[in-house]
């Protein structure tokens, strides 16, 4: 379990500071968080199964993919696309 949190407190860490920075989208910012929040989710719905892991994993997917979608449409509506 410890191993698995050292390894759930890195990623995070990495995905929040890869949307920092000057010139950064805001599909990417918004992926970044969908990541994170989607891993926190998908950790504490797979730890019900025993599997926690496995559902950060599948959360940060899921939550990367719907992170990126959200800032694209706000990209897009913005510059009136």
């Amino acid at each position: 379990m410890k191993k698995l949190l050292t390894l759930f407190t890195v990623s995070v860490s990495a995905i929040a500071l890869s949307s920092c920075g000057p010139n950064v989208r805001s599909a990417h910012q918004d992926a970044a968080v969908g990541a994170a929040l989607g891993a926190g989710l998908g950790a504490v719905i797979g730890n019900q199964s025993d599997h926690a892991g496995q559902g950060a994993l599948l959360g940060a997917a899921a939550g990367t993919g719907l992170g990126y979608a959200v800032g694209r449409n706000k990209e897009n509506t913005a510059s009136g696309n």
